[in-house]
C-alpha cells in the first residue's frame, strides 16, 4: 500500500455519551478547529445513549492536532472516543448496490443468520440498521433490518434472489431484495 499525502490522512471515530450531553456539536467543532474535514457520519441513538461514527480527513498534522484532543475531551466533557487510523476505500465498481429490508416475529439470531448468509456468499455488507419493535395491532415482538448490501458484479442476481429468499422462507423471515435506487 502506497503511503499516504500529506493532506490524505484518515481517521474513524466512534463516541459515545448520554443523550443529554450529545456530542455532536462539540466532535464536529473540534474537527473544523482541528483543520480536518468530515468526510462521513452517522448518529444513532440507541438506549439513553448517542453513539457518533465519524470519518475524517486531513493533512498528518491536522489528524494528530485531533488525536491530541481526545484525552482531554474525554475528560472534561465525560464523552467516550475511540480512534482508528484507517485508509481511503477502495472503489468498488465490480460491487452493484442492493437494499435488503427483512421483517419477521423477533427471536434470537436473527442478525447473525443475516450476516451468516451474506457472507457466505462473499456479499458485503455496507451499512446495516436494525431494530426491535412491538407491533401495534398484536403486541408481538417483531424484529426489523434495513441493509445494504455490495453484490460482486459477477454474481447471478436471479440466483442469488432465489437463495435469499429460500433461506427467509426456512428462518420464517418476510424479505426483500432489491436494487438500490438513487
Amino acid at each position: 500500500m502506497a503511503r499516504p499525502t500529506s493532506n490524505e490522512n484518515y481517521l474513524v471515530v466512534i463516541a459515545v455519551a448520554p443523550q443529554k450531553k450529545s456530542p455532536l456539536l462539540l466532535l464536529t467543532r473540534r474537527v473544523g478547529e482541528s483543520g480536518c474535514h468530515l468526510l462521513e457520519s452517522r448518529l444513532s441513538t440507541l438506549g439513553d445513549d448517542v453513539a457518533i461514527n465519524l470519518l475524517l480527513v486531513g493533512s498528518w498534522d491536522a489528524v494528530a492536532k485531533f488525536e491530541t484532543a481526545v484525552p482531554r475531551i474525554e475528560r472534561e466533557e465525560g464523552i467516550r472516543l475511540l480512534l482508528q487510523r484507517t485508509a481511503a476505500k477502495d472503489t468498488q465498481n465490480a460491487m452493484l448496490p442492493y437494499v435488503v429490508e427483512v421483517v419477521a416475529a423477533d427471536k434470537p439470531g436473527i442478525l447473525h443468520q443475516l450476516a451468516e448468509f451474506f457472507i457466505a456468499h462473499t456479499i458485503s455488507i455496507e451499512s446495516l440498521s436494525s431494530s426491535r419493535y412491538r407491533a401495534m395491532q398484536t403486541g408481538a415482538e417483531m424484529f426489523s433490518a434495513q441493509i445494504t448490501i455490495g453484490i460482486p458484479a459477477k454474481t447471478h442476481i436471479a440466483s442469488l434472489r432465489d437463495d435469499f429468499l429460500e433461506f427467509c422462507d426456512a428462518q420464517n423471515l418476510d424479505a426483500i431484495m432489491d436494487p438500490m435506487k438513487f
